[in-house]
């Protein structure tokens, strides 16, 4: 069981750089960042529909590393030394 716990722990730290090259391959996607707070919502509706339905744990986790990655996502696209942009 604690091996189990450990292996997720992993495999949730590997959202964050994951989500540093999301963010550095979409740059000019993330600007406007529409369609990842659309994501980020609809992530959040699946965590709850997933607790509610008392669904596996294997699909909360997926829903809570794509929110990772796009919480990353969202935080470097307001960062302008890491845009690039001359504003």
């Amino acid at each position: 069981m604690v091996q189990i716990l450990l292996l997720n722990i992993l495999l949730m730290l590997t959202a964050i750089p994951v989500g540093w090259f999301l963010a550095w391959l979409c740059k000019d996607e993330i600007v406007y960042r529409k369609w990842f707070y659309i994501l980020f919502y609809l992530c959040l509706a699946l965590i709850l529909l997933i607790l509610i339905l008392k669904r596996p744990i294997y699909e909360l986790l997926t829903c809570i590393y794509f929110i990772i990655l796009l919480v990353i996502a969202l935080i470097k696209g307001k960062d302008k030394k890491f845009l690039n942009l001359k504003k």
